[in-house]
């Protein structure tokens, strides 16, 4: 297993779902918040829309939500014009996987915990003279700051193990596109099971790190 390690095959796609990690992660935590804290407002026709197309990954096939993007954005879809890059088979495709994948996992838990606490604090707040704003940033959000990381470790979690979305959109083609996930699948594929073995391995201790730290910050 220590060879398929250290092969190039198995680095390769390593690097890769990092620097998917790194990017997606980075979008998702404020995206994240900031759409959560928008649904736990008053609810209007815009935020149920709004609600409908985040929670969607939840409860819809990956594969199923992948080919829906790809239909948009490709080159034929209605969303390829105002896209400012390619995103279909591409490394922005693999990002737009991962957080569309990640989402609803950081933004529903924050968004339940903005609504038992936000309505008395923002009272409070507005009683002080904050703007919506204001309280936002100085009031709400460091209430939930235990939500949000835990919301956000379980959306990178999700988005490493990210297989449907990422398939349609990414395209799978070795060397460009190819996460550890869809490389475990290729590994099986051509019957390379000591490869796949260590890429679980890989995407195990990862989870694993993770998923202490939630329990960690659960305890405090």
């Amino acid at each position: 297993m220590l060879e398929s390690l250290t092969d190039p095959r198995t680095i390769g796609p390593l690097l890769l779902t990092m620097k998917v990690l790194a990017i997606a992660g980075g979008a998702l935590l404020p995206c994240g918040v900031l759409l959560a804290w928008y649904l736990s407002g008053k609810p209007s026709p815009a935020r149920t829309v709004v609600d409908f197309l985040v929670a969607v990954p939840l409860v819809f096939p990956p594969i199923a939500t992948g080919f829906i993007l790809l239909m948009l954005l490709g080159r034929q879809g209605p969303l390829a014009a105002v896209m400012p890059v390619d995103v279909v088979f591409a490394f922005p495709g693999l990002v737009l996987a991962s957080m569309v994948s990640g989402l609803p996992l950081l933004v529903k838990p924050v968004e339940a915990a903005l609504r038992t606490q936000g309505k008395r604090l923002s009272e409070v707040a507005a009683v002080l003279g904050k703007t919506p704003w204001q309280t936002f940033r100085l009031v709400l959000l460091p209430a939930v700051r235990r939500p949000v990381l835990a919301g956000w470790l379980l959306a990178l979690c999700r988005s490493m193990g990210e297989v449907g979305v990422t398939l349609m959109l990414g395209g799978n083609i070795i060397g460009r596109t190819n996460t550890l996930s869809l490389e475990i699948y290729n590994c099986v594929f051509t019957g390379e099971l000591d490869r796949a073995m260590a890429l679980c391995a890989i995407i195990a201790t990862v989870s694993g790190g993770m998923l202490f730290t939630l329990k960690r910050l659960s305890a405090i």
